[in-house]
């Protein structure tokens, strides 16, 4: 029988389990917010260790390198021929076009003497007044041959009256002498007076032509005359018509004997000598042709780049060994000219090597990391530079590096 006092309340029979599981879900809670805690936490830690870097990878190797000079260039014919009009006059036609073979000696074109110039009304009254001139001076000239003429007859009579007089010893030496001197005298007094007055004729005919009043004669075309054998390389001027002396008319060459004209900067120049091997690339077929330095012109010019930039080129020009029948006059090409080559060289890709301070240096890789190495550098090839010290054969390095590469950095390879 129970003895309490207190009256009872619902429920507090089972008091003791029901605190329990209140006091397990607290602690579930609690565990439950700290481990998202920590992941939390250690999400932050690994979003903030540094990672590895991928890189790009390269061995030193022993191999053959070549030193050249890349430039693009035309191709030109060896010996070209310029035929220019010899005179002033009306070019005939030209019926050659280019390729035509031609010889020495062949008759490429004709040029007609010019017709005369028309005259105005002051140009005409001048020209007139100096044919009157003309011809009172032929006149004149034609009285002075008569009366040298008649001087001379006498001259001739007394000089034979006298030689006859010497002879039977009527008159002294010394008038014999005299006669024979006055003889001589007006002979050549005959012959002048002959002169002036052809001179005189001349300068009549010249007033004529002048004012058109001369005798027409046949105008005889003058012959232009191919100096060599080879083939039209290009037609200047083909039409009819005047034509000034000296103005190209046709360019004649041999197609076969071409060589190339490379423009090269001039500090590239300077390490260019005759007999340098060259590559023609790009000249429309394959494989590479094969040239040789001919000779690195001693002058420079100066040539603005597509960026503005004034640059010093030099004109090197080369031989093609066995030019294609396919390449022609002014064609563009890429060439390649062989300034050094080795066989067993210590190389390192150019992309890896970078000026670091005062020296050379590379990247190299050691042990998972970036480790700054100085080098020293021989000859640079267009994708490969010589290493002289500072690596050996064998050693990896990075290319293409960034900031974000150091030494220490640890690097990861692709």
């Amino acid at each position: 029988m129970l003895t309490s006092t207190q009256p009872l309340v619902p429920g507090t029979l089972h008091r003791p389990g029901h605190a329990r599981r209140r006091a397990l879900t607290r602690w579930l809670k609690r565990i439950s917010l700290g481990t998202g805690g920590l992941a939390i936490v250690a999400g932050i830690a690994y979003a903030w260790m540094p990672r590895p870097v991928d890189v790009d990878v390269a061995t030193v190797r022993y191999g053959p390198l070549a030193v050249e000079v890349d430039e693009d260039g035309q191709t030109r014919v060896h010996d070209r021929f310029v035929v220019s009009a010899p005179i002033t006059g009306n070019l005939q036609r030209i019926e050659l076009d280019a390729g035509a073979a031609v010889s020495a000696g062949d008759v490429i074109a004709r040029i007609d003497p010019s017709a005369p110039v028309l005259l105005d009304d002051r140009s005409r009254g001048e020209a007139g007044a100096r044919l009157a001139a003309a011809t009172a001076h032929q006149r004149r000239a034609e009285i002075g041959v008569a009366r040298a003429q008649l001087v001379r007859d006498a001259a001739v009579r007394e000089a034979a009256r006298t030689r006859t007089l010497d002879q039977r010893g009527a008159i002294a030496t010394s008038e014999r002498e005299r006669a024979d001197d006055q003889e001589q005298l007006a002979i050549r007094e005959l012959a002048a007076a002959e002169t002036e007055r052809t001179s005189a004729a001349a300068e009549v005919a010249a007033a004529r032509a002048v004012l058109g009043e001369a005798p027409a004669r046949p105008a005889r075309a003058v012959e232009v005359i191919a100096p060599a054998t080879g083939r039209v390389l290009r037609v200047v001027r083909d039409s009819a018509g005047p034509v000034a002396a000296g103005a190209p008319l046709i360019e004649i060459g041999d197609p076969r004997a071409l060589e190339i004209v490379v423009d090269v900067l001039s500090s590239d120049a300077a390490r260019i000598t005759p007999g340098m091997p060259v590559a023609v690339e790009a000249w429309g077929g394959e494989p590479a042709l094969r040239g040789e330095v001919r000779r690195v012109e001693p002058s420079a010019f100066t040539r603005i780049s597509a960026l503005g930039v004034e640059e010093q080129r030099v004109k090197v020009i080369a031989a093609i060994s066995d030019p294609p029948v396919a390449l022609g006059d002014g064609f563009r090409i890429e060439a390649r000219i062989f300034t050094w080559r080795g066989e067993h060289v210590a190389t390192v890709p150019a992309s890896a090597v970078f000026r670091s301070r005062d020296r050379w240096a590379v990247y190299a890789v050691e042990n998972g990391q970036a480790r700054l190495r100085p080098i020293d550098i021989g000859h640079r090839g267009r994708l490969e530079i010589e290493v002289t010290g500072g690596l050996i054969a064998g050693a990896t390095v990075i290319l293409h590096p960034t900031d974000r590469i150091a030494d220490g950095t640890a690097i990861a390879a692709r």
